[in-house]
């Protein structure tokens, strides 16, 4: 896909902001993630050129980091967390649970291409565990069948608003572009830190004034 000169002004506009080009590489993969969906392999030539990079450091990057995709995956892409906490509190179940209700395996998409399921790890939310997170924005304290109403929710066009977070569900593509440093209005709405994370800060404080 060849991209437009308005996208490429704002590729432009990315890579001003940083005193160095290269250090732009990454909100540029995202930014190419919000047209493409995934990164493409012109995209990862264009982005090469205009940081004036060998192709092979821009793949590099783009494969290192998991949240660049090199496949498509859903509008919602969900991620189930099974590191050691989440799995106990029952990440694992919810994981399973998610492949055979949505008839996929890890890194699957539906075939109505709404939803993808990949397994993640730690999310630094093992208060709220377990988690599940839908294209990076949090949804606490699941369970096997609160994850399957998130899903079908998703897949008819309506999904659940996160547990924190901005006051609605954004598709991949518009994620992405805010991971790219596009500002969508939405930054300061919902719930920043809930009670479980300020828990610790409330106990330390009480025990300094005592």
């Amino acid at each position: 896909m060849s991209y437009s000169s308005s996208q490429q002004q704002t590729m432009d506009s990315i890579i001003a902001r940083y005193p160095r080009k290269r250090s732009s590489i990454m909100p540029l993969l995202h930014f190419a993630q919000s047209i493409d969906g995934y990164i493409t392999n012109d995209a990862i030539e264009l982005i090469a050129k205009k940081l004036e990079l060998e192709a092979a450091e821009v793949s590099a990057v783009s494969t290192f980091y998991t949240q660049y995709k090199r496949k498509p995956v859903g509008e919602y892409h969900v991620g189930v967390c099974t590191n050691t906490l989440c799995a106990v509190m029952g990440g694992d179940a919810i994981f399973a649970g998610l492949k055979e209700h949505l008839g996929v395996e890890n890194d699957g998409v539906t075939a109505d291409g709404k939803v993808s399921l990949e397994h993640i790890e730690c999310n630094a939310a093992c208060d709220y565990a377990p988690v599940v997170m839908a294209n990076w924005e949090f949804y606490d304290n699941q369970t096997v069948q609160s994850a399957k109403d998130l899903v079908d929710s998703m897949r008819a066009g309506k999904p659940k608003p996160p547990t924190r977070g901005p006051n609605e569900l954004h598709n991949w593509k518009e994620t992405s572009a805010v991971l790219a440093g596009l500002n969508d209005g939405h930054a300061n709405e919902g719930v920043q830190a809930g009670e479980p994370s300020l828990l610790g800060l409330k106990i330390s404080k009480k025990g300094a004034q005592g």
